[in-house]
């Protein structure tokens, strides 16, 4: 787990020194005392670890690639390529995420979360009430959904990635179409 403060850290102190606890035949032994020097130097990033572990469940705080580890629990859906800030927000969006998943709110959340941007959605169905029975079926016979997500620069959204999120966010049984297209605010620019 590199750039981060689990390994060797020059310099930093046990908060619980191996030699104060060795027996009184080995507290004045010079041998004994740099040998579990050694061992304080290994063990003092672990204790600094274990201080801090609440920090490291919490996404605000967690270190950079602890984050990432943390995405693979919540199921956060990232390909790591997001901005350190961004990864941050899914972690600790996912479980609010999952609530609404196969839902419209749900769908649009995850385009929004990975993209920047709100989705347009048009989907098949519909529901409504009748007091008479047979009255007309809403939304259209064939079922399906379609993203459409309007950006300044259409080439610099991934159609691959947004048709992995929209397939992870959608209702599982509802087939779907993804389009990129130029924003409103710039087609006339």
């Amino acid at each position: 787990m590199s750039g981060s403060a689990r390994g060797t850290v020059p310099g930093l102190a046990t908060p619980y020194p191996l030699g104060a606890a060795l027996p009184a035949v080995y507290a004045e032994d010079d041998f004994g005392q740099r040998f579990v020097a050694g061992l304080d130097v290994v063990l003092a990033p672990l204790f600094n670890v274990l201080d801090s572990l609440e920090a490291y469940f919490s996404p605000a705080l967690a270190p950079a690639d602890f984050v990432d580890y943390l995405a693979t629990w919540v199921g956060a859906e990232l390909d790591g390529t997001e901005p350190l800030p961004l990864r941050r927000h899914a972690v600790a969006s996912a479980v609010a995420l999952h609530r609404v998943r196969g839902t419209r709110q749900g769908l649009a959340a995850a385009v929004r979360l990975a993209f920047g941007v709100p989705p347009e959605i048009s989907e098949s169905g519909g529901a409504s009430w009748s007091a008479r029975p047979l009255g007309p079926f809403p939304g259209t016979p064939a079922a399906g959904l379609h993203v459409v997500l309007r950006v300044a620069d259409p080439a610099a959204v991934d159609p691959h990635r947004l048709r992995a999120v929209v397939g992870a966010a959608r209702p599982a049984h509802l087939p779907f179409t993804v389009s990129v297209t130029t924003s409103r605010s710039s087609e006339g620019a």
